[in-house]
């Protein structure tokens, strides 16, 4: 029931454990009496900050819930998303200082919304970091759910961007490290963020940066039974859009890798390389990745080896990317170094490469496999990889063609593998034939024994071949080096 007098006010604080009888007793004397009106009262009961003006409005309103999720005391809202809103809390007993993410009303009852919010909290308490936004405790009250969590004195990354334009190289560098051993750390525990984006990095006013919201991480199979049981693998549009783009499904570490570099890129600039659409549609658009204004035409100024850096750790392909965020990390130890007062920059390029990726070995040929199978991609990479081939893996024809529509060329040749595609493997496979544009690119067809008409509809040449399976490897080795010693 909503308080009519001061004393009513005064009960309600002191029922609900917003105050202590003694504390009210000298508001009273502070404000005059138990007479004075309620909203003097109420005023007297902020100005000795014995409540916030959080809870003064809910009393006012006679809410009797909303000030506790579980042993923090909420103070104030200071951040809100469309998912969810975040309150400064202190601990009950220890007045410690906390953050409390509470789940929006209209989620309370969606079961699936649940799930992602209460994801967050167990994920988040299996990481135990410096530059991880730790997990104090997950659970339920006032008919939703809320997360506890440590509390950042700070800003968002987007916020700090926005308010004071590009960092230097100095301080995006350091930044870069910080992030980059959170999410090292991270990966070796087998779970990866699924959500790195601007706002969902904290910057301590000491400098400090926290990697926050692992709602959407991914937990490898080989540690998901182990510490969270059966989980799913969800991804935000952005990291989904990357991935149809690249063809590399639910391909975490890389794709990490990838809006890792983003970070820095923003960082350095000042401009988000996707830019800030609040449109589902225009953000699920695979299209954003190819119209990213490279890093070297959007800061002509900036040094080659940051350039370098932040370029490869952003390419389209994901096996020149770097393969694991320690190879990162190395790299932004070495940038420090170089770039610390006194430091080489003057006087040589800090080395960009410090650990061998796809990429380092120029004399290995590579070929692009189109295979919808993860697990016969898995297969056929290792089969192929014996062979001394680089192989990118791609799951739809039609891509696997438009990669091929532009020079250089992605891959020496292509390998269809049709047990899976079927028919759409044969018309890409025929397309490269038909169309001028294609006469170069030299192809092989896999087929399985059920598919043996397709043998017959394939259209071969000098460049291309049909093999049919079982497929040994003297008959795959003697058919790609015939084909490409051909286009040579």
């Amino acid at each position: 029931m909503q308080p009519q007098t001061a004393e009513d006010l005064a009960d309600l604080a002191i029922d609900l454990g917003l105050v202590t009888s003694d504390q009210v007793q000298r508001a009273w004397s502070d404000a005059g009496g138990t007479s004075v009106p309620i909203e003097k009262f109420g005023a007297t009961l902020l100005r000795r900050e014995l409540i916030t003006r959080y809870q003064l409005d809910r009393l006012l309103r006679g809410d009797r819930v909303g000030y506790y999720f579980g042993d923090a005391k909420i103070l104030y809202q200071v951040g809100a998303g469309a998912f969810a809103r975040v309150y400064r809390a202190v601990m009950r007993g220890s007045s410690e200082t906390v953050a409390v993410k509470v789940l929006r009303n209209r989620f309370s009852q969606d079961a699936e919304k649940c799930k992602e919010f209460r994801r967050e909290g167990e994920m988040g308490r299996l990481l135990r970091h410096p530059n991880i936004v730790a997990i104090e405790d997950v659970g339920e009250a006032n008919n939703t759910s809320y997360i506890t969590m440590e509390f950042v004195e700070g800003q968002t990354l987007r916020d700090l961007l926005k308010k004071r334009g590009a960092l230097d190289i100095t301080r995006t560098i350091d930044l870069m490290k910080q992030l980059c051993a959170g999410l090292e750390y991270a990966h070796k525990r087998g779970v990866t963020h699924r959500d790195l984006k601007g706002s969902n990095v904290l910057v301590s006013t000491m400098g400090a940066a926290k990697l926050a919201d692992f709602g959407l991480a991914a937990v490898d199979k080989e540690y998901g039974d182990e510490v969270l049981g059966r989980m799913q693998s969800p991804r935000t549009v952005e990291y989904a859009a990357l991935e149809k783009l690249t063809g590399m499904k639910n391909d975490n570490v890389r794709s990490d890798i990838y809006f890792m570099g983003a970070l820095a890129y923003f960082a350095l600039t000042g401009v988000s390389p996707l830019g800030d659409s609040r449109d589902r549609a225009a953000r699920s658009d695979p299209r954003r990745f190819l119209e990213v204004v490279p890093l070297a035409k959007r800061a002509p100024e900036m040094p080659a080896d940051i350039r370098e850096t932040v370029t490869r750790m952003m390419h389209l392909e994901p096996l020149e990317r770097y393969q694991s965020i320690s190879d990162v990390l190395r790299v932004f130890d070495e940038l420090a170094e170089a770039h610390a007062p006194g430091g080489t920059a003057s006087k040589r390029k800090a080395r960009v490469a410090t650990a061998p990726t796809a990429s380092s070995s120029t004399s290995q040929p590579r070929v692009m496999l189109v295979e919808r199978s993860g697990q016969a991609q898995d297969t056929l990479r290792d089969f192929l990889g014996k062979l001394g081939y680089r192989v990118l893996v791609t799951e739809n024809a039609q891509r696997a063609l438009k990669r091929f529509s532009s020079t250089p060329f992605p891959a020496e040749g292509i390998v269809f593998s049709a047990s899976k595609l079927g028919q759409e493997a044969l018309e890409a496979f025929n397309e490269l034939t038909a169309d001028p544009f294609y006469a170069k690119v030299p192809a092989v067809l896999l087929i399985s024994g059920r598919q043996t008409q397709f043998a017959e509809q394939a259209s071969c040449d000098d460049l291309r071949r049909v093999i049919s399976s079982p497929i040994d490897k003297a008959t795959m080795q003697e058919t790609l080096d015939s084909i490409l010693a051909t286009k040579a």
